[in-house]
């Protein structure tokens, strides 16, 4: 039996600030001629050490530079090194296919300052690698990732890439001016967000501050057993996550949209699945069981589609809206896109579809989730000057509603960024979003709305309208919030922001993992302490304390460290007072007050907000110590 080994190349890739190589002896007879044994140094460039495999072919090498250049256009890089480097496989394709290749390689990227060292010979070499998380990188590029590549790339993935875009900056009085001719001296974040979508350049250099934090303050971290992009919530994190997913819900459903739950996965091959993928510009995962092709969702629309297929319609249901909290939305992003919180490839969407009778009826929906969304933003810690606002639309709807565009970009308040489509690409006509900058200038959407013309139709979805015709429904896809660990993400960078300005570092009082933090000056105190924080606790604050033999200055500063709004210091005075003796970290003062008062204080400032209680042990001294 014959086993025909696939067409691969392996590749290691490295961003390097230098590297120096001697060539020293010929290591195989077909080894290239007249080679200097002068040393070489190359600075600033891309090495990529490749390997080819037998029975490699053409298109293998062709995808091989592809992937190279892109993620050498990502990391700003022009310089390129291929160097022969056999020692990444140990089934080797013959020399002479192997050097073909790699010319063929190198001819490709004529573009680029593309050099190779020589081919079958053994060198010496000393490499200097950058240190950002896209300096090190390794490929397997094979004949059956190629065609696998291919048939989960969308239609609406390669019409994203193709898409001709028209800029322009839309002022709250309704004038549009062309981006390139907006005057941003007073608009800086504006500014970057028009840079960053008109590039639409989503990779990262560099870790941004809050991949740091949320591991310092035991949020969240990268979890290596498992795919990229798919993150691991310590106690903490899952606090604070299942707080803003409980304030989200609570803000849709007062707003009126009805709770479900649908499938993680679905059939390829059902007929709605396969037009809908050529239009939702997503990257799924796929996965075969019991001769079905499935994969996991990367939204919760098809599945609310789907259910709403089935229910009786009448116009005078409408808007009707279905909403799911999404654990989890799949998206299969490109790694070098992925970064912290920010970009993942699992994440918790809170998703609301609205069903509309008509165009204006959706208008009007599309108003008052616009105010939903600025309502729930500010309520979670982000303000309006966290964030920019982008519109997009066609051409064709601006011109029939340009009121509509105007309305918003006024209730917004500040200019806004303009996308214009001179064809429809997708199968909305509008969609508007709030888009937050990070200490490194990236911008990414929060809350986000769309008019969705086609999936009513696609869907089979329909309602009897006041002439007792059949109609199909005006979809708008709203989430007011955006991801959840996004706004995790905007909370720390507003944190680091705050840090690097000198300001004290803080999540919003209600997601605070520990409010109050009750420490004995002795031992003699714990029982004190104890009934303390258990009289606190009764009030639906989250407390504990800090009974470790540590000093009281090293347990004060942990406790700052862990961004604990209020610290309570307890020995013979406090103990004996009616008052309670209260550091707040946000005012940076000792104050007395009543428990009463303090009570009835702490309570207005977390109003209308959910409560848990803590996710960790009370004492400190029985809680383990996360190594980060």
């Amino acid at each position: 039996m014959t086993h025909n080994s696939p067409f691969i190349v392996r590749i290691l890739q490295l961003h390097c600030d230098s590297i120096e190589y001697t060539p020293t002896k010929k290591e195989i007879k077909s080894a290239e001629e007249d080679v200097s044994t002068d040393t070489t140094r190359l600075e600033e460039l891309v090495v990529a050490f490749v390997a080819v495999e037998k029975d490699d072919d053409s298109s293998v090498a062709q995808d091989a530079i592809s992937q190279i250049k892109n993620s050498m256009e990502k990391i700003g890089c022009k310089k390129l090194l291929l160097y022969p480097y056999a020692h990444l496989s140990s089934n080797l394709a013959s020399p002479n296919l192997a050097m073909s290749l790699l010319k063929e390689m190198e001819s490709s990227a004529s573009e680029l300052d593309v050099s190779h060292s020589p081919f079958g010979w053994t060198k010496s070499y000393k490499v200097q690698v950058k240190g950002h998380p896209l300096a090190e990188s390794s490929k397997v590029i094979t004949k059956e990732t190629l065609s696998s590549q291919d048939e989960v790339t969308s239609e609406a993935l390669k019409s994203e890439s193709k898409i001709k875009s028209y800029w322009y900056i839309m002022s709250p009085d309704g004038s549009m001016t062309p981006m390139s001719e907006f005057n941003f001296s007073n608009h800086q974040k504006l500014e970057i967000l028009s840079k960053y979508e008109s590039a639409k350049k989503r990779s990262v250099d560099e870790p941004p501050p809050h991949v740091a934090l949320m591991k310092k303050m035991a949020i969240a971290d990268y979890e290596s057993a498992s795919d990229q992009g798919n993150m691991r919530f310590f106690p903490n994190g899952r606090l604070i996550k299942s707080l803003i997913e409980q304030y989200v819900t609570a803000r849709v459903k007062e707003y009126g949209g009805y709770e479900v739950e649908t499938p993680i996965m679905y059939d390829s091959h059902h007929p709605s699945m396969v037009s809908y993928f050529n239009r939702f510009p997503a990257r799924q995962y796929n996965i075969d069981s019991e001769g079905k092709q499935l994969f996991l969702r990367f939204a919760a629309c098809f599945g609310q589609f789907l259910m709403a297929n089935e229910f009786q319609l009448s116009y005078k249901n409408l808007p009707y809206r279905l909403y799911e909290l999404t654990r989890y939305s799949f998206r299969r992003e490109q790694s070098g896109e992925l970064v912290g919180l920010r970009r993942l490839r699992a994440f918790t969407m809170p998703d609301c579809h609205a069903f509309c009778k008509d165009l204006e009826q959706s208008i009007e929906e599309i108003k008052t989730r616009f105010d939903l969304s600025r309502s729930v933003l500010n309520d979670l810690g982000i303000e309006e000057s966290d964030y920019e606002m982008a519109i997009r639309f066609t051409e064709d709807f601006y011109n029939e509603n340009k009121k509509t565009v105007e309305e918003l970009v006024k209730k917004h308040g500040k200019p806004v960024l303009v996308e214009m489509w001179k064809e429809k690409f997708f199968y909305f006509v509008l969609k508007w979003e709030f888009n937050f900058i990070d200490n490194l200038g990236k911008a990414s959407a929060l809350s986000t709305d769309q008019i969705d013309v086609e999936n009513g139709n696609r869907y089979g979805i329909d309602f009897v309208d006041e002439n007792n015709e059949k109609k199909n429904p005006i979809i708008l896809h709203n989430s007011p919030s955006g991801a959840i660990e996004r706004i995790i993400y905007a909370l720390l960078e507003k944190a680091a922001f705050d840090s690097k300005q000198g300001r004290k570092p803080q999540l919003p009082l209600w997601l605070s993992p520990t409010q109050v933090r009750v420490i004995p000056l002795k031992e003699e105190f714990y029982e004190y302490c104890n009934s303390l924080v258990e009289k606190i606790s009764t009030n639906n604050i989250r407390a504990d304390i800090d009974d470790r033999n540590e000093s009281i200055g090293k347990r004060i500063r942990e406790a700052e460290k862990e961004w604990i709004r209020y610290i309570l210091v307890i020995g013979e005075k406090e103990a004996n007072s009616e008052n309670l003796s209260i550091r707040d970290r946000q005012t940076g003062d000792v104050r007395e007050i009543s428990f009463d008062d303090f009570i009835s204080e702490f309570k207005e400032q977390t109003k209308g907000r959910p409560f848990t209680g803590l996710n960790m042990p009370k004492n400190l001294s029985q809680r383990p110590q996360l190594m980060v």
